[in-house]
């Protein structure tokens, strides 16, 4: 992790492979594959996220082949009660805000969010919209600023569109948090 306890690139592509295994047993080609295709749909392609080594994960004890032999093509994987506990610590892990790597760790956090506890799943909505919320307010007085100095309208304007879906996504969560608890 960083050092304000948010995730790096490669714990994030650990937590959708453990998050993809914890639903269900998958063959290793199959998680690879998912696992490539959630991120890189999120943040592009990049060699940063995608070097993670998911054979790791089978080398740290958080997942076993249930079937087949090591990290085959074809063998079954399960998570192990490792990786639930890993899974649970990379789910609650805090935000960065304003990078594509909190996009992806947002999207992983509520993919995955009904592997929690329903207390936990209650607690995180309300994390989210809390970071959403200080993200609006460091918009808003940016805007504020900018405004006072006379900058760019295109800034205003972008900042303006950018304020709308940081409403538009505290909203939305608030209505989770309400059918969470």
């Amino acid at each position: 992790m960083f050092p304000d306890f948010t995730l790096t690139p490669k714990e994030s592509v650990r937590l959708c492979a453990l998050g993809l295994v914890a639903e269900q047993s998958r063959r290793y080609g199959d998680l690879a594959g998912r696992t490539r295709q959630f991120v890189t749909r999120l943040v592009g392609p990049s060699l940063e996220m995608m070097s993670s080594n998911l054979e790791l994960l089978r080398y740290e004890g958080l997942v076993d082949a249930v079937d087949g032999k090591g990290m085959e093509d074809d063998a079954l994987l399960a998570i192990t009660e490792a990786g639930r506990k890993e899974l649970i610590s990379l789910l609650t892990a805090r935000l960065r805000s304003g990078s594509d790597l909190t996009k992806l760790v947002v999207a992983l956090k509520l993919r995955f969010l009904h592997l929690l506890p329903a207390d936990e799943q209650a607690e995180q909505a309300a994390i989210l919209t809390d970071a959403v919320t200080t993200e609006r307010a460091r918009l808003i007085d940016l805007k504020r600023q900018e405004s006072e100095s006379g900058t760019s309208e295109h800034l205003i304007s972008w900042l303006d569109m950018e304020i709308g879906q940081a409403e538009a996504r505290i909203a939305w969560l608030e209505d989770l948090s309400q059918r969470l608890g």
